[in-house]
């Protein structure tokens, strides 16, 4: 991983990626995208190796601005080899997951799936100048298990598991797409696992039986399964360990 773009910098598990990444691979550069840069850890902008960039997820017109800075770090014809998005939004001042039918709105489902969603396939849309170049190219979204329609025995949180499976049919879109334009390619959603954030925070109690792991322990596997996965993984939903997800 020499040229990475990571959006979502400034949360838990993007900072720690960005943190993993420049650690293990001393000859990295990292682009790092989120809406408030000055939110991202001090190592980061301590960093000559991390350019952090202002871009909004909801706001389509951020892009722009977005790959006017890219090309000054990674020229297009150079290319990037890695992107990660990390960009989620599970609650906010004004929304919160539902614990039942009731509780739906659509300021939540809108919110939830302009962040969760179409941030990621704006993004990718714009970097594909970047994805041309003949080498392996790593497209990893952040999903959650939650979003498995299969797996949900459940039910509530309508916003957050809608808009994760429909980031994951995005991947498998994606998946089917990029090899024919951008080969050789793999587009993969990665489920997390349970992590100490901001994110996690107002649910600490219902966790308490959950296997929860620190942004650092979080970075390290989805690392480890960033940098196994070739062409032949293209299009799956991957779990932190490696094994797979049901869609």
């Amino acid at each position: 991983m020499k040229r990475v773009l990571i959006a979502g910098v400034s949360g838990a598990i993007g900072a720690a990626l960005a943190e993993a990444i420049l650690a293990e691979y001393p000859d990295s550069r990292v682009v790092g995208l989120c809406r408030d840069p000055g939110r991202a850890p001090e190592t980061l902008h301590h960093s000559d190796r991390v350019t952090l960039v202002p871009w909004d997820a909801s706001d389509s017109g951020s892009l722009a601005s977005v790959t006017d800075a890219l090309e000054s770090v990674f020229p297009a014809r150079e290319g990037i080899d890695t992107v990660v998005y990390a960009a989620g939004l599970l609650h906010s001042d004004t929304v919160f997951p539902e614990k039942r039918l009731e509780d739906l709105s659509a300021n939540a489902m809108t919110q939830a799936f302009a962040v969760n969603v179409t941030g990621f396939g704006l993004l990718v849309q714009a970097l594909i100048p970047w994805l041309r170049h003949k080498e392996l190219k790593r497209i990893a979204a952040i999903s959650a298990k939650v979003g498995s329609i299969t797996d949900n025995r459940l039910g509530g949180w309508y916003a957050y598991r809608s808009s994760k499976a429909a980031l994951n049919m995005l991947v498998r879109g994606l998946s089917v797409e990029l090899p024919r334009r951008c080969k050789p390619v793999a587009c993969v959603a990665l489920h997390p696992g349970t992590t100490e954030s901001a994110l996690s925070e107002p649910f600490r109690q219902s966790l308490a039986q959950l296997k929860v792991h620190t942004p650092c322990q979080t970075a390290e596997n989805l690392l480890k399964v960033i940098g196994d996965v070739t062409d032949d993984d293209n299009g799956r939903f991957l779990s932190w360990e490696g094994s797979e997800l049901p869609w």
